[in-house]
């Protein structure tokens, strides 16, 4: 397989800085509704980025439940890989890939955790069978077998029966806080629009323009 003969042209139209809101939130929120509206396959999926103790990153695919502009909120398993790096090093990089509509939004920040209301109040929105899934998956440990894994998610859905199921200890949300943000708009020619937001001293989002 060749890849080098992989590409395409990006014809999407342009990116001006006169139509940049001045708030990286508003433009974001923007963004999120035309990929809603476009009917992207998980417009709200986002890449997580984060840094282990011996400076080695990985990254991973999740879903953002909530954003305004304290942050972006997502949830897992506390005791997960991504968890216990945040833990180590609470800097991580998010990517929203909207590849469909030639564009892709990069966020910078700081973790905060979440409280247990507002993971509570999530997780009793969840299918009960996610619910079970957050209980039965030690997410991030070895597993021997599959069948394993669908043993405890039987076992738990007759201990559970039909009454509520709890939030597990070791599940909740995350924040982040972000920084910095870049806007990216595919262009012919690969001159890409590309715009960063960063946070200054005072309070104020820096808007430039960035070389492709």
């Amino acid at each position: 397989m060749d890849l080098e003969d992989f590409r395409r042209e990006y014809l999407a139209p342009g990116l001006h800085r006169k139509d940049l809101d001045a708030s990286p939130f508003r433009q974001f929120e923007s963004w999120l509704k035309h990929a809603i509206d476009a009917g992207l396959r998980d417009p709200t999926a986002m890449a997580v980025a984060t840094v282990d103790a011996r400076g080695r990153p990985s990254q991973r695919l999740v879903l953002l439940k909530h954003c305004d502009d304290a942050g972006f909120v997502f949830y897992t398993n506390l005791e997960s890989r991504k968890a216990r790096e945040i833990a180590g090093n609470p800097r991580v990089a998010l990517l929203f890939p909207w590849a469909d509509m030639e564009r892709q939004v990069r966020i910078e920040g700081t973790v905060e955790r979440m409280g247990a209301a507002q993971a509570l109040k999530y997780f009793l929105l969840r299918p009960r069978a996610s619910q079970l899934a957050a209980w039965a998956s030690a997410q991030s440990r070895p597993l021997s077998s599959r069948a394993l894994l669908e043993d405890e998610f039987a076992r738990l859905k007759q201990k559970f029966g039909e009454g509520r199921i709890p939030l597990p200890s070791f599940w909740g949300g995350f924040r982040v806080v972000p920084d910095a943000f870049e806007f990216w708009q595919g262009r012919p020619n690969r001159l890409h629009d590309r715009f960063s937001y960063t946070l200054a001293d005072d309070g104020q989002w820096r808007i430039e323009r960035l070389a492709p």
